[in-house]
């Protein structure tokens, strides 16, 4: 059925679609209060119909004038206005924010792009003023603010995605309730509860038709569906900034199909680098069966007739705001200031900034520091690690234990380590001005990101920004401006930005050993290396900004969605298993009426029908056929008008053994190599005789991946061999798949075969047989017996049988085929076909077949003579 997505004023008062779309630039002020919208024109949009031109009117492929981005907080700064007149509060926006400096990066380059903003304020804003605060925000910063209750936000923030998903993220199982909590289901339901307010407040500014839709982050992951849902042709794109676990570690998760399928419903989800977008897909493959594949360097998903794109791309830093800090009269103070404290004592400062939490490893730094202080005596009294240890996001017991941990680490340390006048380690807890972390940034001869595991980290970034300066900065530090600039990296491995900071020295953070080993590396590394590996960095980071970043995501959202007005919509499944299929405007469902009138009006029926995963299901154990199939069949094929035909790969011995009670049926084996009109017909070859001497060349080589594919099997058949693994694990069956049709085509190059895959399979068969063959076959057959088929039905599930549609369809309007025939080529299951016609399931082909089958029996018993 058609999910039509916000068509009429009734569905928009219910509450299940909205027409806001177009309404969006004339809403005087958010909407707070559901209901009909005054002034709301219902028929001035229609997202899904059966229509093929629907959507035609969609700018879609106009220039991008406006994206709605949403995340978890605005990059908003409410204060607290003292008692009096107007509004208790006073706003301005977060100069930190990613959000903003995304806006701030890309407008030049987007043409002046409008972006609106959705998401929650830092401060808790009593429902009394929750309106006039929403107009304030609307009108002043285009943001339009979620307002969550307090029991909510602290069960959905605090509660499931600081207690459940950011720790799983990053690789933490809750073995005990002590490490993470167990899963608790009321947590998951509040996520749930605010991710919808969330796409309430989306539904509130949104025009649909021309709006893209930009979601940030795991807080709002089940976000699309809601929005998928009232909107089938939304261009949505999410990127998540926090790692992706292996599917070892997501499979985990109770609800972890919701949140794949959730995700799934964005055009493009972003990771910041492969490991995160491989994982992700990994588990889309083992928990879902999905498949992807890369075209002209885009890796895609099919997910029911759409394509979902998978970017991967790092975030950068605002170039701009980074300079302007950097030419701070306030930062040059700070420098010099630093300069005096660590270099006109002759020491060299490394430097840590890291949130105070439990994945950052600030401990293990430590170690690794105290480490090198014993191995390098004449490191004491010269090297000082100073580590900005910024308030941890989160809350909790574990951050408490880090901070405490943290602290009397630093202690012994100085005790053990320190001298007059000299502390080896400097923690500084207490919250830092940014041009106050610049500074450090800018005299640090070492930045050191140990984090055990981080979703990217800019710091790194800002740091080699900072060390390249600029010529006040390199006045301070008494550097000619012909000095070359330097800087040095020890990263962990486990953080987003190490692939892109190739000259960085990248370390297993656990090892405390070969931190230490990389810290003294760094130290003594010689001047012009240090040079190099800056620069290179410099380059890098300088050209891949946020700005860079933002607008090649958005460019790619909008290739994605350009062929959303092409493609006709149905919105299927409930709660967060719903998906849309999106299919070609002439792929219609077979409408079991329309063939019932054609198969009554018409003399000379040709019916061809694949067998597994048409008539029988794909996952049945037993893959004989029914009682009620065999008499099906037959009761068909005692029409005198009918031919019909089963297509099958099995083996001609099989599919004689299973269907010896049908005596007229025709059937075609091994994928039409054989061929036989009817049970006491001999078997018949559509090609000239196979020579199969092929065979102990290609079985040696599937018989070594049998052995080394758990899960795998071959079946030899008279004329071709397949190796399947359906039952083996689908990534490694996959990769094996690849590496033996490669191998395959390697050995057999000058053999008469054709070495083919499909879904979990590798087939090695005679060139030139198809099914395709079988129906030119039947039709050449029909036209010399005559008269001219004027009915023709062909229904599969699989790429093979697509060499039949394609036959069939072609044959329309040619000398085959009576010039007013009925043709129907019919695919199992919704998706792109060479068909036009679907049906859902095998159970659906059963029961049209068995409609046919009773007006057959109608006319026949119609025709017997009264007694």
């Amino acid at each position: 059925m058609v999910s039509r997505s916000y068509s009429n004023l009734l569905e928009l008062a219910s509450g299940e679609s909205s027409s806001l779309g177009r309404l969006s630039r004339r809403i005087p002020r958010v909407v707070t209060a559901s209901g009909i919208v005054p002034g709301l024109d219902s028929s001035s949009s229609s997202s899904d119909t059966d229509d093929a031109d629907a959507g035609s009117s969609s700018s879609s492929s106009g220039p991008r004038d406006r994206t709605i981005i949403v995340a978890n907080q605005l990059p908003i700064r409410a204060h607290r206005r003292p008692s009096g007149r107007g509004c208790g509060w006073t706003f301005s926006w977060d100069e930190d924010s990613l959000l903003l400096q995304l806006k701030d990066s890309i407008g030049v380059r987007a043409g002046g792009m409008e972006f609106i903003y959705v998401g929650c304020l830092r401060d808790e804003i009593p429902p009394c003023e929750q309106d006039e605060v929403s107009q304030i925000l609307l009108e002043t910063f285009k943001c339009v603010p979620t307002f969550l209750a307090p029991d909510l936000l602290s069960r959905f923030y605090h509660g499931f995605c600081k207690q459940h998903l950011w720790p799983l993220f990053h690789y933490m199982l809750p073995l005990s309730a002590e490490l993470g909590g167990r899963f608790d289901r009321s947590l998951w339901q509040a996520y749930v509860s605010a991710n919808k307010v969330f796409a309430d407040k989306i539904l509130e500014v949104i025009s649909p038709d021309d709006d893209f839709v930009w979601v940030h982050d795991y807080h709002l992951m089940i976000l699309p569906t809601f929005l998928r849902k009232r909107f089938n042709r939304v261009k949505l794109g999410f990127f998540l900034h926090s790692p992706f676990p292996s599917s070892e570690i997501y499979r985990t998760l109770p609800v972890r199909e919701e949140i794949l399928r959730s995700l799934l419903n964005s055009d493009l989800i972003g990771f910041h680098t492969f490991d995160y977008a491989r994982h992700f897909l990994s588990c889309c493959s083992r928990m879902l069966g999905l498949t992807y594949e890369s075209k002209r360097g885009y890796i895609g998903l099919e997910y029911y007739g759409r394509t979902v794109s998978i970017k991967i791309l790092p975030v950068g830093i605002h170039m701009g705001q980074l300079k302007s800090v950097l030419s701070l009269p306030e930062t040059e103070m700070k420098v010099l200031q630093l300069i005096k404290q660590f270099s006109g004592q002759s020491r060299t400062m490394l430097l840590g900034v890291d949130d105070m939490d439990i994945f950052k490893g600030i401990s293990l730094k430590l170690l690794a520091f105290e480490q090198l202080l014993m191995q390098h005596p004449e490191c004491r009294g010269k090297v000082v690690l100073v580590q900005i240890a910024n308030p941890a996001r989160g809350k909790g017991k574990d951050v408490e234990e880090v901070q405490v941990e943290s602290h009397a680490m630093a202690k012994r340390i100085n005790e053990a380590f320190g001298q007059s006048g000299y502390e080896p380690v400097i923690m500084i807890d207490k919250p830092l001005q940014f041009y106050e972390r610049v500074a450090y940034y800018v005299v640090a001869e070492c930045c050191l990101v140990t984090a055990v595991r981080d979703g990217m980290n800019l710091i790194p970034y800002e740091y080699i920004i900072s060390r390249q300066g600029n010529e006040t900065l390199d006045h301070a530090l008494g550097l000619s401006p012909s000095t070359m600039k330097k800087s040095m990296l020890v990263v962990s491995e486990f953080i987003g930005c190490s692939p892109s900071l190739s000259g960085a020295i990248r370390v297993n953070p656990w090892n405390i050993d070969a931190v230490a080993d990389a810290m003294d590396s760094a130290l003594e590394m010689p001047e012009p290396e240090k040079q190099l590996r800056h620069e290179k960095h410099y380059r890098y980071v300088s050209t891949h900004d946020v700005g860079y970043w933002a607008n090649s995501f958005l460019q790619d959202l909008e290739r994605t969605c350009q062929d959303h007005v092409r493609k006709r919509c149905w919105g299927i499944g409930f709660g967060l298993g719903f998906r849309v299929v999106a299919l070609d405007p002439n792929f219609r469902k077979l409408a079991m009426e329309h063939i019932v009138s054609a198969y009554r009006r018409t003399r000379t029926r040709a019916i061809l029908m694949d067998y597994d995963g048409t008539l029988m299901p794909q996952a049945s154990i037993d893959k004989s056929p029914t009682t009620r199939s065999i008499e099906i069949l037959n009761r068909l094929c005692r029409d005198k008008n009918n031919v019909v035909f089963l297509v099958s790969a099995r083996s001609r011995s099989t599919l004689s053994e299973w269907f010896s009670p049908c005596e007229i049926l025709g059937m075609a084996a091994e994928h039409g190599y054989f061929l036989r009109l009817r049970r006491d017909a001999e078997w018949e070859t559509c090609v000239p005789v196979a020579d199969c001497s092929w065979k102990p060349i290609a079985e040696p080589v599937m018989r070594l991946y049998t052995e080394t594919t758990d899960g795998s099997t071959i079946e030899d058949k008279e004329t071709s061999l397949v190796w399947s693994y359906e039952d083996a694990d689908p990534d490694f069956g996959s990769c094996q798949a690849k590496e033996l049709l490669d191998h395959l085509e390697s050995v057999l190059a000058n053999e008469p075969v054709s070495v083919k895959s499909g879904q979990n399979y590798v087939e090695v068969k005679p060139q030139g047989v198809s099914k395709g063959l079988v129906a030119q076959r039947l039709l050449s057959t029909m036209r010399k017996r005559g008269p001219l088929p004027d009915f023709v039905l062909c229904i599969g599930d699989d790429r093979s049988d697509e060499d039949m549609f394609e036959v069939i369809t072609g044959a329309v309007n040619g000398p085959a085929l009576s010039p007013s025939a009925d043709v129907f080529a019919c695919t199992v299951g919704r998706k792109p076909s060479k068909a036009k016609y679907y049906l859902d399931d095998t159970a659906e082909i059963v029961r049209l077949m068995q409609g046919l089958a009773s007006v057959s029996q109608q006319s026949a018993l119609s025709l017997v003579p009264p007694h």
